[in-house]
């Protein structure tokens, strides 16, 4: 029997959202995350704002960490494991970097090599405090740490992808330093699937790290060209789960689908719960599948001011910690067990990004056919051009026909 995929939420703090560790209240949270545990699901994703925690680049307070830890603990207790993302990084359309990094000591975060060590020191710092608590799955590098590297950031960080690559290893390597045999990984958003100049790649996210993340938001423009209950939305995470396996090297790599949410007003209030039971049942039906992760647990408080309007209604819960319809949907898939031991894809579409990875967008030939063959009852994967005829590669993944998205849409 495959191993039963893992369900879990992002955890969004219902009081004072991620400013809480400037005043951690462990009630607060042990409340969250009962309510939390209510849902039936068994992890979260944590986010320590990394200006809280290392506010000098020879500081990383040690009460913060132990907050971290104590945060932990008290999922622990109730059955939730805990997987880290270190460096926020960017959360909700805001930016929290320390300020050593900027203004008048602006640095390249990527690429400054006391930036660099700074970021490894803390975190091998938060991996190895929690590297002997067995609820700790492990670290995330950080949240979308990809959009600080080009635009439509508007002030990014520029690296190439050889320098991308450098600093993912050299990070996940501190990762395991300090907590070594655990899950240690990294987490782009869409553009190091979609954005021609991207640096952050799709062979990164499908080669690096232990397991493969995707985000998928149908707000890129998925949902505003197919509606709320196009195939192409609805499947859209699935898509990119089935995008990612063309450049893994291993035929059976796992993938996380890390962030997947229901952003209003594209899905409406209304339609939330049915978006979520579709989203998860199609990403549900793609092999090799490790976990689904919701963003979020609870919503933004409306007495917290200039977030865009839908980050105050994305969370499973709200926030007095009463369930919404889409954690009732969660929920009820989590009861019911769903086992997940799907028939493999055995139709690959071809991915040719060799003009670029625009191809593979919202509108691109690659998106538009996979939306197609879905549409009629195929279940597509994906396979790199040069490796459309490669035999071997194509049995190891048990796929026994190759199209072109020219075939598909002509």
């Amino acid at each position: 029997m495959p191993p039963a995929v893992r369900f879990g939420v992002n955890y969004t703090p219902s009081e004072g959202w991620f400013h809480h560790w400037l005043d951690f209240d462990l009630d607060a949270v042990r409340a969250d995350l009962d309510s939390i545990a209510a849902l039936g699901l068994d992890h979260i994703r944590v986010f320590p704002l990394w200006p809280y925690f290392q506010p000098n680049r020879a500081l990383i307070r040690p009460r913060a960490v132990e907050q971290l830890v104590a945060l932990a603990d008290a999922a622990a207790e109730r059955g939730l494991d805990v997987n880290v993302d270190g460096l926020q990084g960017h959360l909700s359309s805001f930016d929290f970097l320390p300020a050593w990094t900027q203004t008048w000591h602006r640095r390249n975060i990527f690429t400054d090599p006391e930036v660099v060590e700074g970021e490894a020191a803390y975190l091998r710092t938060l991996a190895a405090a929690l590297a002997d608590r067995p609820n700790f799955i492990g670290m995330t590098i950080g949240n979308e740490v990809n959009q600080f590297a080009a635009g439509p950031h508007p002030d990014p960080d520029r690296i190439t992808p050889e320098q991308a690559g450098a600093w993912l290893r050299r990070l996940l390597d501190a990762c395991e330093e300090g907590a070594p045999g655990k899950l240690h990984l990294h987490a782009s958003y869409d553009a190091a699937w979609y954005q021609d100049d991207q640096p952050f790649t799709p062979e990164h996210s499908a080669r690096l790290g232990a397991v493969t993340a995707v985000h998928s938001w149908v707000f890129n423009g998925t949902a505003q060209r197919h509606g709320r209950t196009g195939v192409a939305t609805e499947h859209h995470a699935a898509y990119l789960i089935e995008l990612s396996k063309a450049w893994a090297d291993d035929p059976h790599r796992p993938v996380w689908l890390q962030e997947v949410g229901a952003p209003a007003p594209l899905i409406p209030a209304e339609h939330a719960a049915a978006f979520t039971e579709a989203t998860v049942a199609n990403a549900l039906d793609c092999p090799d599948v490790w976990g689904v992760t919701w963003w979020c647990s609870h919503d933004v408080s409306r007495d917290l001011a200039d977030f865009p309007e839908l980050e105050y209604s994305l969370g499973l819960l709200t926030s007095d910690r009463r369930t919404k319809p889409a954690g009732e949907a969660i929920a009820r898939i989590v009861k019911e067990g769903r086992p997940h031991a799907p028939a493999t894809r055995t139709t690959a579409l071809v991915v040719d990004a060799g003009p670029g990875r625009s191809v593979c967008a919202p509108g691109g030939p690659v998106f538009e056919a996979f939306a197609r063959l879905t549409a009629d009852g195929v279940r597509p994967t994906t396979v790199l051009a040069n490796r459309a005829d490669d035999k071997e590669h194509l049995a190891a993944r048990g796929i026994d026909e190759v199209l072109t998205p020219d075939q598909v849409t002509q």
